[in-house]
């Protein structure tokens, strides 16, 4: 596993293990980055059972997050979320240095020099 500082919260590892469970790879999850459809530069977290083709971003508390090799050097020192009520719920992801952070919390997008 590449050395990494990405935290997740108690919350998000009580949904990750949720979901995993349900997904069918209990303890494993792949994180990634989709680009937004309008070609803004926006860059939005999607979460999915299982290792996929990822290497581990991290390891704590009963769940293995992996991601794709190239993004690890960008997730590395980001922290994940996850914020529930009872109209539902969603994970949220900090904003590394340099970039924007969406309106909704599950993504951001680089700044422009």
């Amino acid at each position: 596993m590449i050395p990494s500082n990405f935290t997740i919260s108690k919350t998000a590892i009580s949904e990750l293990i949720r979901q995993s469970a349900v997904g069918g790879t209990p303890g494993e999850m792949h994180i990634d980055l989709l680009p937004d459809g309008f070609g803004e530069g926006w860059l939005y977290i999607r979460l999915r059972p299982g290792k996929l083709t990822g290497i581990p971003l991290t390891r704590t508390d009963g769940i293995t997050l992996f991601a794709p090799s190239e993004l690890i050097s960008l997730l590395r020192s980001m922290k994940l979320d996850y914020s529930g009520d009872l109209s539902g719920g969603g994970f949220l992801i900090s904003t590394p240095k340099g970039a924007e952070a969406s309106a909704c919390g599950s993504g951001f997008r680089m700044e422009s020099n």
